[in-house]
């Protein structure tokens, strides 16, 4: 029987592997045709690994700026040198890079759950297709790419310290808890998920009397690695004294009644970040398996999932109320708390809610035989709803990152401009300037939470009269202002106007003086300016292509 289960498992992860390999499949065959993720994603990051690989500032000291943006954004905005997706980026072209790290990502998340899974939770051969299963569940979830193995490998990194807690360590899990901070980010994820290993250690302490110095060791040596690795962020945070654009961030907006709406909605929808697509088929099961712990009395003996049952929802509550305006005075009184995102123990929720479906799964099987075809349904079923979210799937009505970044298109419009692109500055209407910025121009607006609040007071007085008519830009721009876009009343919070859009100016009142001290010189917007004169711009000519879905009209300030 051990035989036939150990060869049921093995064909499981076969399977479970060519599935993964035909999830990532369309990044590799399509590359730059491929749809993905616009949000936080083409709009930003890809282009700041272009711009930072292009910089020749990978290894530039602390103190050094990137001139393509912001006329010298600093060079720790762009995050670690020592982070391995950024060399993705620098040694292979865009997709091929987002393609490689789609899929050490998803192989490490997979890995991950089924050590996990199978060595900690399940441990029994009898469970091998609810681990296996769940594990391929886990490794399909839309995550946000850039953020790495920062929530996929927690899993991972789990495994590593429930085996040293336990005095089963070896070079293995050490092995583990050096390479993850190089592919992940401890603000995305690991340094909530070290808390919580930090206040398993003092349960231990107090419930055992013992002091576990290897477990106590391995968290402290995981947090020495990840400040080697991010100590641009350490620096900044810790010793920084110019202001920056967090320094204006406030959260504290909720009212009691939305904070709760919001815990609701976190619970059954999660968050963009860190989706788990858990609302339709995993929920109701975890909700069914807490009624059979409740009905049968089994507290003691599912006590992991009993207590995974309500960290799911305490998290959903903090990440909520993290945002409720009562904090105001604290936040006042401690800066750290706008500066440093704490409603993001929320990134532990993809752990929390797969282990919690693996052990539901269990529960069901053992307690309710008669039900047992749920668990082949629901996995099966929240395996076929990853699938659909799949980028190419999910992302199919956007452009294509070929379309997106449209190369030859700008290639065109700096042709026509005919200066080095070091010699002037431009600005986006209607479009986001990372799509400038990829294409090497020298912008004055960006998407970054991280630059001189100086410079986001002078780019304010060119948006004055637009953000005065419109409070909900205002809002966004004053009190986070990590979009730092021309912003305008009519097209209010959309940077996404194809050439098929009947969208235009008509009133709009920029003021370029302050525009043309920074260095501006052109607009490239993305809908016609019918009231151009009146702000001192000139059209210069109308750009489009069959290839591009944009149509600019590159306006000059005179």
């Amino acid at each position: 029987m051990d035989y036939l289960q150990d060869q049921r498992e093995k064909a499981l992860l076969v399977i479970a592997l060519i599935i993964l390999a035909l999830y990532v499949s369309p990044l590799f065959i399509l590359g730059e045709n491929a749809h993905i993720r616009v949000h936080d994603n083409l709009d930003s990051n890809l282009a700041w690994y272009k711009v930072l690989r292009e910089s020749g500032q990978i290894f530039g000291d602390i103190n050094a700026v990137i001139p393509q943006v912001l006329n010298g954004i600093p060079r720790n905005a762009f995050g670690t040198e020592y982070s391995g997706i950024v060399w993705l980026y620098s040694i292979f072209p865009t997709m091929t890079a987002y393609a490689l790290s789609q899929t050490i990502t998803r192989l490490a998340a997979f890995i991950g759950m089924y050590l996990l899974l199978r060595d900690h939770f399940l441990p029994g051969k009898e469970w091998g297709l609810i681990t296996v299963g769940t594990s391929l569940a886990f490794a399909l979830t839309p995550f946000w790419p850039s953020g790495m193995l920062s929530t996929l490998g927690m899993p991972l990194a789990l495994w590593a310290f429930l085996h040293i807690r336990k005095g089963r360590k070896s070079w293995r899990e050490y092995i583990v808890l050096t390479l993850l901070p190089f592919y992940s980010s401890i603000v995305l994820g690991f340094f909530f998920f070290l808390f919580a290993m930090g206040i398993l250690w003092v349960i231990d302490v107090i419930r055992r009397k013992k002091h576990n110095l290897a477990f106590l060791l391995s968290l402290i040596y995981m947090g020495i690695v990840y400040c080697f690795v991010e100590y641009r962020l350490l620096y900044s945070f810790l010793f920084a004294t110019d202001p920056n654009s967090r320094d204006e961030y406030i959260h504290t907006r909720l009212t009691l009644w939305r904070a709760v709406r919001l815990t609701f909605k976190n619970y059954v929808f999660g968050h963009t970040h860190v989706m788990t697509v858990h609302g339709l088929i995993i929920l109701p099961i975890l909700l069914g398996a807490f009624y059979l712990v409740w009905k049968k009395g089994l507290w003691k003996q599912e006590k992991y999932f009993v207590f995974l049952f309500f960290l799911n929802f305490v998290l959903s509550l903090w990440y909520a109320f993290w945002f409720y305006r009562g904090w105001q005075p604290l936040t006042e009184k401690f800066h750290f708390m706008n500066t440093f995102n704490f409603a993001r123990f929320h990134f532990l929720r993809p752990l929390v809610i797969y282990l919690s479906f693996a052990l539901a799964l269990k529960i069901i099987w053992q307690n309710a035989k008669e039900f047992r075809a749920i668990v082949y349904f629901s996995l099966a079923a929240q395996l076929i709803m990853l699938g659909l979210f799949n980028e190419e799937l999910k992302y199919s009505s956007k452009p294509s990152v070929k379309e997106f970044y449209s190369e030859e298109l700008f290639s065109q419009i700096k042709d026509h401009i005919g200066l080095p692109v070091d010699e002037y500055r431009v600005a986006s209407v209607g479009l986001h300037p990372a799509i400038a910025q990829y294409n090497g121009f020298y912008t004055l607006d960006t998407y970054n939470n991280f630059y001189p609040l100086s410079y986001k007071h002078e780019f304010r007085k060119i948006i004055e009269k637009e953000l005065d008519k419109n409070k909900q830009i205002r809002t966004y721009f004053d009190e986070w202002g990590g979009r730092c876009y021309l912003f305008t009343d009519e097209l209010g919070k959309h940077y996404m106007f194809k050439k098929n859009t009947k969208k235009k100016l008509k009133h709009v009142q920029f003021n370029f003086e302050p525009f043309k001290k920074m260095g501006g010189t052109h607009i490239f917007s993305s809908v016609p300016i019918k009231n151009a004169e009146e702000n001192k711009l000139k059209l210069e000519k109308v750009f489009s292509s069959k290839e591009s879905v944009w149509k600019i009209y590159l306006y000059r300030v005179v």
